[in-house]
């Protein structure tokens, strides 16, 4: 079931809707065509009370700055570039240097997360497209972009992802959805417990740049191969965690062979809610929510340092500039086309 409503409009006027995907399980996805962003997430927990478990704002006009990208569908390219820059068939890329020398998330202003996408309606869920032109943001070929949000039965959240271009260009995009399984607003995810199925991780040097070397998390705060809170070692005194002030690292998944597998777990123990994570993708970036500001969110709530947490899934920072890296180069003869699933149950309900 769809419903749509008027969720306020562009500096010019134009109107943006709010799309709510509803299942009969209690479980609620609102998603605006601003940035495609996922916006609510209502999630019930043990006792059948649903909670928003997803950071964001109650009206449009916060996402017109929306620094922390909140909910956000990031693109052409997700993550860090080291030099805000690349080569793809002996064009020299030029990027935005918005991230000290390097390039964050494609560009601030002109990124997919604040574009207006077109809204396609569907029976279980909406589609949304958007057409960029060569060139922009530094990014050969004219590209046809869209992303999709499905609500099933089954308490999942699918996302879909489909881009096609007619030159060869770096596609590389995720959704930056902040999750605090106790309900936004309600503290830090110290407290979660999380298991990634990801045996290694590309460790980075300042900036957050990968090294091109693959780790064994083996022995570090890395590893997160059996489950353990997340605030267990997030202080600990280790140099990669101090160059990003804590998890912001991208994680391998085990096994990625571009089939869906689950890559990670979850779990709030107060409410009882699990979350489950699925991609076809290689890597997840699993971030703690470091650098929140101190704001206010939905519904009167107020965020800060570490009130949520991003599990983005991704081709792997720098993968332009990386060669072994898996390579996020598409074009006429290779589409982009993948699927993140957050599935949730909750404790008795699984």
């Amino acid at each position: 079931m769809i419903k749509k409503e008027i969720f306020g409009k562009t500096k010019s006027g134009q109107e943006i809707y709010r799309y709510w995907l509803e299942n009969s399980k209690g479980m609620k996805a609102g998603v605006i065509n601003y940035g495609a962003i996922l916006v609510n997430l209502f999630v019930p927990d043990k006792d059948g009370k649903a909670d928003d478990v997803v950071l964001g704002y109650d009206t449009l006009e916060p996402y017109f700055d929306n620094n922390g990208f909140f909910g956000a569908t990031v693109g052409p390219n997700a993550n860090r570039i080291g030099g805000a820059a690349f080569t793809v068939d002996g064009q020299n890329c030029k990027l935005d240097k918005n991230d000290g020398e390097n390039n964050l998330h494609s560009h601030k202003e002109l990124g997919y997360h604040k574009r207006v996408w077109d809204a396609l309606e569907k029976e279980d869920g909406v589609t949304f497209s958007l057409t960029d032109e060569d060139g922009n943001m530094g990014f050969p070929g004219n590209k046809k972009v869209s992303v999709t949000y499905i609500l099933t039965e089954n308490n999942e959240l699918k996302i879909k992802y489909k881009a096609e271009s007619d030159k060869n260009t770096v596609i590389n995009m995720t959704n930056h959805t902040y999750f605090n399984l106790a309900g936004q607003g309600n503290g830090s995810i110290c407290g979660h417990i999380l298991t990634l199925n990801a045996g290694v991780y590309t460790p980075v040097v300042s900036g957050a740049i990968p090294t091109g070397e693959v780790a064994s998390v083996a022995g570090t705060p890395f590893d997160f191969t059996k489950a353990k809170e997340i605030g267990a070692e997030i202080e600990a005194d280790n140099g990669q965690l101090r160059l990003t002030g804590g998890y912001d690292h991208n994680w391998v998944i085990d096994n990625a062979d571009g089939t869906l597998r689950e890559f990670a777990v979850v779990k709030e123990p107060a409410s009882g809610r699990e979350m489950h994570a699925y991609t076809d993708l290689p890597g997840v970036q699993f971030y703690a929510g470091n650098a929140v500001d101190k704001q206010a969110g939905k519904a009167g709530a107020e965020y800060g340092r570490r009130g949520g947490l991003c599990l983005e899934t991704q081709y792997f920072p720098d993968t332009p500039n990386k060669p072994n890296f898996p390579s996020s180069v598409f074009g006429p003869e290779r589409k982009y086309e993948s699927m993140t699933v957050y599935q949730f149950v909750s404790a008795g309900n699984e």
